[in-house]
């Protein structure tokens, strides 16, 4: 394979609102430095432009060409397909395809590969020799959703229990989110007589887990007001009456086997319950193994929360966006696109090099599991 340049083709995020974009025009230069050609579609959504692109030497094409773009072109992107669509995939794919955990029709997602000969790739599972993840977007989804939170949080105190948590839509710098949450944090202070929300953060010690924690830090929520909890603290096992107890739960655990659940619907009924707002950043919706079963559905930018249905105590919702990172994509996307350049410039050598090989055994398991 190395005697060939490598092709990759930049689709056309369709996610709503997904602002974020697998390649930068920084990390597109330094594929084409390497010897790369690089395609990049137009985009209706993304937060960099075709120009930016194109002036470091990418070839702009329509949005969605890659549907009928040589088989030899990688066809990169961050998020899934759309599940409308059903037609068998001809080309090697990098994306984050959700489909290895028995996540609800995964079959149907993983089954257009093999049906076009087609191999995927998937973005969550590059993973290095000690079995680390080669590039992740935790830190912003971590850093996202307790902004979420926060927001959540204050409108409850600032609102009637009728109203739910408007939408919210991508923020052009991290400066601005800050300050923008900020502002409503101090209005809710001024409700609660300067009383800060408690928070509770199980995942901690994790990339997301920091997110989360350096932005309650940023908006100035007090270190006391922060319980960071990671396999020590959940080891006995849930239920947890700390996470009752808290106003903010932030959920940033990665799921790699069963686990009992962190709340249950019996926990949460009680009347002297303080948590209001669950951010389940980790969006384990459809997992048959979600350590939050208390909500069904992905929520989105534009409707970020959902009411958990309870008995006792304060309104209680639930958010559990599942591409967090976009509400600050391009930071997101240097981030994660600048830890993921090593494994992209060993892309020729796709075939031996161990990142690759590794993803692509996945993928023959996975896909054997079809038959």
């Amino acid at each position: 394979m190395s005697s060939q340049p490598v092709i990759l083709h930049l689709r056309a995020e369709t996610k709503p609102l997904e602002a974020r974009a697998a390649l930068t025009p920084t990390t597109t230069k330094q594929l084409i430095d390497a010897g790369f050609k690089i395609y990049v579609e137009q985009s209706s959504q993304s937060a960099f432009n075709s120009k930016e692109y194109e002036e470091v030497g990418a070839v702009i094409v329509p949005e969605e060409s890659w549907k009928d773009a040589p088989k030899d072109r990688i066809i990169f992107g961050l998020k899934e397909l759309p599940e409308n669509e059903t037609f068998p995939l001809i080309h090697e794919h990098i994306q984050f395809a959700h489909c290895y955990k028995d996540q609800a029709g995964w079959e149907k997602v993983l089954g257009r590969f093999p049906a076009g000969k087609g191999t995927l790739y998937d973005l969550e599972f590059l993973e290095n020799d000690q079995g680390r993840r080669v590039a992740a977007f935790g830190f912003y989804a971590g850093f996202a959703g307790a902004a979420i939170g926060v927001l959540d949080w204050a409108f409850k105190q600032l609102n009637s229990n009728e109203k739910d948590l408007p939408g919210v839509s991508p923020y052009p710098n991290e400066q601005e989110l800050i300050k923008d949450v900020k502002k409503q944090l101090d209005l809710a202070l001024e409700k609660t007589q300067g009383k800060y929300p408690t928070c509770l953060v199980i995942g901690a010690l994790g990339r997301c887990g920091s997110g989360a924690i350096d932005f309650f830090k940023k908006v100035g929520i007090p270190d006391e007001n922060i319980a960071k909890w990671d396999m020590q603290e959940t080891a006995k096992g849930g239920p947890f009456k700390e996470i009752v107890d808290a106003n903010i739960f932030i959920n940033c655990i990665y799921l790699s086997k069963p686990i009992p659940p962190f709340i249950d619907f019996e926990s949460l009924n009680v009347e002297n319950r303080k948590l209001t707002t669950i951010v389940d950043v980790s969006a384990d919706t459809t997992n048959p193994h979600n350590p939050i079963p208390v909500y069904e559905i992905a929520t989105v930018f534009n409707d970020p929360t959902v009411l958990v249905k309870t008995t006792n105590g304060p309104k209680l919702s639930v958010c559990s966006i599942d591409h967090l990172p976009s509400l600050l994509p391009r930071e997101a996307s240097e981030f994660f696109s600048k830890d993921l350049m090593p494994s992209l410039l060993q892309l020729p050598e796709r075939d031996t090099a161990p990142v690759w090989v590794r993803a692509k055994e996945l993928f023959d398991k996975n896909v054997a599991r079809l038959n």
